[in-house]
């Protein structure tokens, strides 16, 4: 009896069958991974890189624009004040100018603030000349003149002016402003006569005073002064008394209340002055 071999084994025809589907697969799994890797290229930039242009000194929008002929982009991350360049201008960037970044990369920013800033004037009334010049330039303010006024306190402030204006601690000035000092020189040799300025408020007493070439003397509160209530006090008492002839320069010693029932008449304040 015949029996065949070819039940338990392949024939070459099967071989090439499978041979040929393997290699299709192993074609396919190439083209596939050629495909994500030329995607991934592509989608990285990689190898693609762009020097980064000087954008420090512009503007942001002139910066936009200039960067996006990279195809880079900007992000303002913080703002600083100087003076030394323009407002709104960039002072700082990173990555700096002249490395290299993939396309596409942020460019990240400092910004000088586009106004000048607002200083608080302090209280500088009775200080020294010198040390008022030095207060003043710590704030970027300028002191544009010095005047000379008698008075008894020679070489301390004053008064503070922008103009005919007198400037009051607190008062609010843009950096680079400029102000004049009005600094004592010692008494004079004309006589004036002293003005009455009961009832009045520190502020405009001060005014008041300068007019006649006399100054502001020590100052007495009845009571505890705060922020609240420093600028409702008026003077109820005044040495040496109004309608006084004295010397230029002569300093005028305050009694301040916030009791307007306090203020003394002009025949009475002996009485008051004799009692202090």
């Amino acid at each position: 009896m015949y029996f065949s071999n070819k039940r338990g084994k392949k024939s070459t025809s099967d071989w090439k069958f499978y041979g040929k589907n393997v290699l299709i697969a192993i074609a396919i799994i190439i083209v596939i991974v050629i495909s994500i890797i030329i995607w991934m290229r592509n989608y990285t930039h990689h190898g693609e890189e762009v020097e980064i242009p000087q954008i420090t000194g512009l503007y942001v929008q002139e910066a936009e624009a200039l960067l996006a002929g990279s195809d880079l982009t900007i992000d303002v991350i913080d703002s600083t004040y100087s003076r030394s360049v323009p407002l709104g201008t960039i002072v700082e960037q990173t990555p700096p100018a002249e490395s290299h970044a993939k396309r596409g990369r942020t460019v990240y920013v400092v910004v000088n603030a586009s106004a000048h800033r607002q200083v608080t004037l302090p209280e500088m009334h009775d200080i020294s000349y010198r040390q008022a010049e030095s207060m003043l330039k710590q704030l970027n303010l300028n002191v544009s003149e010095v005047l000379y006024e008698p008075s008894e306190y020679r070489d301390l402030v004053l008064d503070i002016r922008q103009g005919e204006t007198s400037l009051e601690a607190g008062s609010k000035l843009t950096e680079g402003e400029s102000v004049v000092l009005v600094v004592g020189q010692g008494k004079g040799t004309a006589i004036v006569t002293i003005p009455d300025i009961r009832g009045k408020k520190l502020a405009e007493v001060r005014g008041l005073l300068m007019e006649e070439h006399l100054t502001v003397g020590t100052i007495h509160y009845d009571e505890e002064v705060t922020e609240e209530n420093k600028e409702q006090f008026m003077v109820y008492m005044q040495e040496p008394q109004s309608n006084s002839q004295v010397l230029e320069g002569t300093a005028v010693r305050l009694y301040l209340s916030l009791n307007p029932e306090k203020v003394v008449t002009a025949d009475n304040q002996g009485d008051e002055e004799e009692f202090f």
